[in-house]
C-alpha cells in the first residue's frame, strides 16, 4: 500500500492534512459506472476525500446536496474525471483514481440520510480564545490575508466556520509549504472555481508585472490560456490579458510567511486555533474598508457608475447608468466581447450586478424535475467563472409558474437571493460558499420567490411572489448575518389592521397582494416604498367586494420598523390583473416650477403617475395608452371608474388588455434628459369572470367563459401597437415612440449618460436607440428570446453593457 501527503490551502498556501491511501481501481467485468468505492464508509477515506473537496471543489460547489447526472459511486467518479459536456464542469485528470474515490466517501456524507460523518479533530482547540483574537489581528497578522467575523481582507479563504480542523490549522500555521506540488494544491493543472474554457484556477500564487512595471501579488482565483483573474494582497480583483503582461509567475508557494513557527509561541499557535474555531460571533458588525459593497457604497452608488449595485441600479430605482463612453454619436461601433453559457432551461430574467470588477448573476432554473437556483460569479471582463453555487429546489409545487429568478442583492461581504420554493439564501460573497437559509412560506400553498430583496441599512427586506395562488402577500426584513427576521407587514391586512374593512367578510385570507419586485429607499426620508400586485380571485371583483388594500398599491414604510406611513392605490378593487409591482423611480427635480420630493410609476393599467413621496399624494395621473376604464380622478386622487370596465360573467372588452399598458421589466429615468422610458402594449383584453373555491397550492383566477381571458376583443378595428416610448414627466405628454413588431411586451431598458436608450426585446435583439430622438442607432441579434433588463458598468475605465438571454449572458464595449 502506497501513501502520499495530500495537500489543501489555508491562504493561497499549502500544507499537509493528513495521509490518502492508495488502491487500484477494482476490476470491472463490464463498464466502469458499475464500479464500487473501496473507501466507502472509512473514516481516513472520508477525512482525506474532506480535504480534497475544499481544495478542488468548494468553490464551485459550496453546498452539496445531490447527486443529478447520475447517484452510482462509478458514475459520479466518471463524471469527475471525465467532466459533464454542456456545462461548467470541466475533466479533473490530474486527480488519481484513489483520490476521486476519497471524494465521494466524503461527498456522500454531505447528502441527506447519510450516516457516516467525517472524523472529529484530534488536536486540541482548546486555548486562550481572547490572546488568539489579538494573535490573529496584530502580531500573527493573519487578518492582513484572512477574513474572520467580518474583519480581514479576503486575500485567502474566509476563517469564519472554517472547515479545517485544528490539526490542519496548526500544521498550516507551522509549516504552509510542507505539500507542495499534490494534486490538490491545485497547482498549473488545477481548476478550482472552473469557468468557461477549462483551463488552471486551482489555488496558487501569483506575481503579475503589468507593461508600466506594476508588480501585482496575490492568489489566484481563475485563468484560462489567455487570461488570469487574481486577488492581490490588499484584497483587490485583477483580470489581466495574459499577452500584455510584461511578467507572470504562478507558483504553489505560499504567500502566507513561512516562518511562524518561530516568530509564534507554541502557546501563540495554540491560541490563534482556538479563537478560529471557536463559534461565529454572527453578530460581529462588517468591515466597511474590507466588505465587498458596504452600505455606504450603496447609498452613494450614483457616484460609483463603474457599478450596477442592485437590481434598480439603484436605491432611487432609476435604472441608468451615468458611464458617458458609449454615446449616441459611436454606439454604432458596438461589439460583443464576451458570452458566459448558463446552463439550465427556461427564461433567463436576472439582472447582473457588477462590482469592482467581479459580475453576481443567477441563471435559468433547470427543468422543473430538477429545478436548482445557480448563482455565478464572474470576471466581468472576460466572462470567466470564479465560483459557482447551486442549491436543488427542495419542495415542489406541482402547479408553480413563475419559473425564474432575477438575481442577486449584497451588503458587505455577503450575497442574498431567494429560491422558487420561497426559501431566502446568503452567501459568501467571495466563495459562493452557504452562510444560512430561512424558509419565508410554504411553497405548496403557492409561495414563492423570485426576486432579489432591498438592502436598506442593516436590514434585508424583501417581498414575495405567488398572487395567482390566492396566497396572503406580505414584506419581511432580515438581519443579514444570521437570517433572523426582524419585522412583517401584511399587504393584506387582517382583522384589526388598517385596511382589512376592504375586504368582504373573511375573502382577505386568500388576497394575494404578491410584493414580488424590490422597492426603493429615500434615505432623507428614511422610507422605503413597495408595490403591491392583484388581489385574489384575480377576476372576479364580486367575490372580494371593496377597495382591496394593499393590493394595486404602493405603500410607504418606516424600514425600522415595517410600519406604514401612507399608501396609494392606482386600481381599487382591480378585475384585469393589473398588478401594480412596476418600478416606483424616486426623482427630486422642479415640478410645476417648485423643487419637489416626486414618485414617477407607469402603472399596468395604462397610466403614468407622478406622486408626492413624502405624503402620497396624487399630482398627476396621465394615460400612456389607450384606457376605457376611468373618466378621472377626484381631489384625493381616488379614480373614478367607467361604467361597464368591471368583469363579468359575460365578458368585458377593456383597454388595456391583460398584459397591461407596460409590466414588471425595468423603465429608466435620465437625468440627462429628465424623461422616463418605458415599454409600451397597447391593445384590448376580454375579461370574464366567474366563480371558483380557493385550493391551496392551485391557482385562484376567478375566470369565466365569456369572450376569452385576456383575449383581444372581437371586432377590434384599431391596430395594436407595443414598443419603447419617452414621456416627459412634467406635461405626462409622450416624446417620441420607437415601435416593436412582437406582440408580448418587451423585456426591460436602460437609458446611459451618453444619450441612449438600451433596449432588450423578445425577438432577440438587442437595440439601442437615440435617447432623444427614438432613432434606431444599433441593433445586435441575440440568437434567442431575450427576457431581461439591460445593465452598463465599467472595468479598468472601459464601459460594457451586459444583457442576461436565452442560453448565456451577453457584454458589449466599444473597440479598444
Amino acid at each position: 500500500m502506497n501513501i502520499m501527503r495530500t495537500a489543501l490551502f489555508l491562504g493561497s498556501g499549502v500544507l499537509a492534512a493528513g495521509f490518502v491511501f492508495t488502491a487500484s481501481l477494482p476490476a470491472q467485468a463490464d463498464r466502469a459506472e458499475a464500479a464500487t468505492n473501496p473507501y466507502a464508509g472509512q473514516p481516513a477515506a472520508i477525512a482525506a476525500g474532506k480535504t480534497l473537496y475544499t481544495a478542488q471543489c468548494q468553490s464551485c460547489h459550496a453546498s452539496f446536496t445531490s447527486f443529478q447526472r447520475g447517484s452510482a459511486d462509478g458514475e459520479i467518479l466518471l463524471n469527475i474525471r471525465n467532466g459533464i459536456r454542456n456545462t461548467t464542469m470541466q475533466p479533473y485528470a490530474q486527480l488519481s483514481t484513489d483520490q476521486l474515490w476519497q471524494i465521494i466517501s466524503y461527498m456522500r456524507t454531505l447528502t441527506p440520510g447519510a450516516t457516516t460523518a467525517a472524523p472529529a479533530a484530534t488536536a486540541s482547540a482548546t486555548g486562550d480564545v481572547a490572546n488568539g483574537k489579538s494573535v490573529f489581528e496584530s502580531k500573527g497578522a493573519c487578518a492582513s490575508c484572512h477574513q474572520f467575523n467580518g474583519k480581514g481582507i479576503a486575500v485567502g479563504p474566509d476563517l469564519t466556520a472554517t472547515v479545517l480542523t485544528a490539526d490542519q490549522i496548526q500544521a498550516a500555521i507551522n509549516n504552509p509549504n510542507a505539500a507542495t506540488g499534490g494534486a490538490a494544491a491545485g497547482g498549473r493543472g488545477g481548476r478550482g472555481g472552473g469557468g468557461r474554457g477549462g483551463g488552471a484556477a486551482g489555488k496558487a500564487t501569483v506575481s503579475a508585472t503589468t507593461a508600466d512595471g506594476k508588480v501585482y501579488k496575490g492568489t489566484r482565483k481563475s485563468q484560462d490560456t489567455f487570461t488570469i483573474q487574481m486577488v492581490d494582497t490588499t484584497g483587490t480583483f485583477h483580470s489581466f490579458d495574459r499577452a500584455e503582461l510584461k511578467d507572470l509567475k504562478i507558483d504553489t508557494t505560499s504567500i502566507m510567511p513561512s516562518d511562524y513557527a518561530t516568530r509564534l509561541t507554541a502557546n501563540d499557535i495554540r491560541d490563534v486555533t482556538a479563537y478560529l474555531k471557536a463559534a461565529p460571533d454572527a453578530a460581529a458588525p462588517a468591515d466597511p474598508a474590507h466588505s465587498v459593497l458596504s452600505w455606504n457604497r450603496q447609498l452613494n452608488a450614483p457616484k460609483e457608475p463603474a457599478n450596477w449595485t442592485t437590481y434598480w441600479g439603484d436605491l432611487a430605482g432609476t435604472h441608468y447608468s451615468g458611464l458617458t463612453e458609449i454615446t449616441s454619436a459611436n454606439v454604432k461601433n458596438l461589439q460583443a466581447q464576451w458570452m458566459a453559457p448558463m446552463a439550465g432551461e427556461g427564461q433567463n430574467q436576472a439582472t447582473p450586478l457588477v462590482v469592482d470588477g467581479i459580475m453576481y448573476t443567477t441563471g435559468p432554473l433547470g427543468a422543473a424535475s430538477a429545478a436548482s437556483t445557480q448563482v455565478i460569479a464572474l470576471d466581468a471582463k472576460t466572462g470567466r467563472q470564479i465560483w459557482r453555487y447551486d442549491r436543488p429546489q427542495k419542495v415542489r409545487n406541482q402547479y408553480e409558474n413563475n419559473r425564474s429568478n432575477r438575481g442577486v442583492s449584497i451588503l458587505d461581504n455577503r450575497l442574498f437571493l431567494g429560491t422558487l420554493d420561497a426559501a431566502l439564501i446568503a452567501l459568501d460573497a467571495h466563495t459562493g460558499k452557504q452562510l444560512w437559509e430561512v424558509q419565508l412560506a410554504d411553497t405548496k400553498e403557492g409561495y414563492e420567490l423570485t426576486s432579489p430583496p432591498l438592502v436598506v441599512k442593516d436590514k434585508i427586506i424583501t417581498g414575495i411572489s405567488g398572487g395567482e395562488f390566492g396566497i396572503r402577500g406580505f414584506i419581511e426584513a432580515y438581519d443579514p448575518a444570521t437570517g433572523k427576521k426582524l419585522w412583517h407587514f401584511n399587504a393584506i391586512p387582517g382583522p384589526g389592521e388598517f385596511g382589512n374593512n376592504t375586504w368582504e367578510g373573511d375573502s382577505w385570507q386568500h388576497g394575494a397582494g404578491a410584493t414580488w419586485l424590490p422597492g426603493t429607499y429615500d434615505p432623507e426620508l428614511n422610507t422605503v416604498y413597495w408595490t403591491v400586485g392583484n388581489p385574489g380571485p384575480v377576476i372576479n371583483g364580486d367575490m372580494r367586494k371593496g377597495d382591496d388594500l394593499f393590493t394595486c398599491s404602493v405603500v410607504a414604510l418606516d424600514p425600522d420598523t415595517g410600519m406604514r406611513k401612507w399608501h396609494y392605490q392606482f386600481t381599487p378593487n382591480d378585475t384585469h390583473d393589473w398588478d401594480s409591482t412596476e418600478d416606483t423611480i424616486l426623482v427630486d427635480r422642479q415640478w410645476h416650477g417648485q423643487p419637489r420630493k416626486l414618485m414617477l410609476h407607469a402603472d399596468r393599467n395604462g397610466v403614468f403617475y407622478v406622486l408626492d413621496r413624502v405624503t402620497g399624494k396624487m399630482l398627476s395621473a396621465t394615460p400612456f395608452v389607450r384606457t376605457t376604464w376611468v373618466k378621472e380622478w377626484d381631489d384625493n386622487g381616488r379614480p373614478m371608474m367607467l361604467e361597464g370596465s368591471r368583469a363579468n360573467a359575460e365578458g368585458v372588452t377593456v383597454y388595456p388588455s391583460l398584459g397591461g399598458g407596460t409590466n414588471f421589466q425595468a423603465p429608466s429615468y435620465s437625468a440627462k434628459t429628465g424623461w422616463y422610458y418605458l415599454v409600451y402594449h397597447d391593445s384590448p383584453g376580454n375579461f370574464s369572470a366567474g366563480q371558483q373555491a380557493y385550493e391551496a397550492g392551485r391557482q385562484y383566477q376567478g375566470r369565466g367563459n365569456g369572450g376569452g381571458f385576456g383575449a383581444p376583443a372581437g371586432g377590434n378595428t384599431q391596430p395594436n401597437t407595443q414598443g419603447v416610448m419617452a414621456i416627459d414627466p412634467e406635461t405626462g405628454k409622450v416624446q417620441w415612440k420607437f415601435e416593436l413588431s412582437q406582440a408580448a411586451l418587451p423585456p426591460g431598458l436602460m437609458a446611459t449618460a451618453g444619450n441612449v436608450v438600451f433596449v432588450a426585446t423578445t425577438e432577440g435583439y438587442f437595440i439601442a436607440l437615440d435617447a432623444v430622438s427614438g432613432k434606431l442607432l444599433w441593433r445586435y441579434n441575440s440568437g434567442g428570446q431575450l427576457a431581461s433588463s439591460p445593465i452598463s458598468y465599467a472595468v479598468d475605465g472601459r464601459q460594457y453593457v451586459a444583457i442576461s438571454g436565452t442560453g448565456g449572458l451577453f457584454s458589449f464595449a466599444l473597440p479598444r
